[in-house]
């Protein structure tokens, strides 16, 4: 699960259709993304990054993968 991704919706106040709609995808997709079940495009990445405010490209670094890692543990 990307609990940091889930965590900055949270944080705008957003539900997932909502983040979903603002990002021009469906909800099941962004679940699938928010679970960690998919990984979104580069064109998905920059929509969910713009519509709750942060970097994009932390989608892709291996630090966040490690940090999500950690916390299962």
């Amino acid at each position: 699960m990307r609990h940091w991704l889930k965590e900055t919706r949270m944080k705008r106040v957003k539900t997932q259709y909502e983040v979903a709609e603002l990002s021009s995808i469906s909800r099941s997709y962004y679940t699938k993304i928010e679970l960690g079940i998919k990984t979104p495009t580069v064109d998905v990445a920059k929509k969910i990054a713009k519509t709750l405010n942060f970097e994009w490209s932390i989608f892709f670094e291996d630090k966040c993968s490690f940090e999500e890692h950690k916390r299962l543990a």
